[in-house]
């Protein structure tokens, strides 16, 4: 697996709203995957970085503050042959008391803010610290 940075075709690939699967791991070192909501984003210091949403209640969020190692696939939806899979490291994650980045995601994928205003949710930054592509993205 390559390590990162991305190349451009990786990082053009990640900036469209793919869905994607991320996998945390439970206490007892089980794996466990759930289909999420992502944007890339490239850091000043030309980290890639992928942002992540989640409710407060969800499981998941208890998995990445106790091991911060996250892995995440992304399909190509016309053709899931092609599809890039990282493996990251939480490196921050902060409230999203406004559900600013929340709302960014909704309309990345949706065009319109995220609906549910009443839920609490954080927000989780996965630094890239590797890679892997098939079909389309074959590394």
């Amino acid at each position: 697996m390559p390590e990162a940075p991305l190349p451009d075709d990786v990082r053009a690939f990640l900036a469209k709203p793919n869905p994607c699967t991320m996998t945390t791991l439970r206490k007892d070192g089980t794996p466990v995957s759930v289909a999420t909501w992502y944007l890339h984003e490239v850091a000043e210091d030309s980290t890639d970085r992928i942002l992540l949403n989640m409710d407060v209640s969800r499981v998941r969020v208890k998995h990445v503050r106790r091991d911060p190692r996250v892995a995440l696939t992304m399909l190509d939806e016309a053709d899931w042959y092609t599809h890039v899979s990282l493996l990251t490291r939480i490196t921050e994650i902060v409230d999203d008391p406004d559900l600013t980045d929340i709302d960014r995601l909704a309309r990345h994928y949706r065009g319109q803010g995220y609906p549910d205003r009443e839920s609490p949710r954080v927000s989780a930054w996965a630094t890239v610290e590797r890679w892997h592509g098939w079909g389309a993205m074959k590394d």
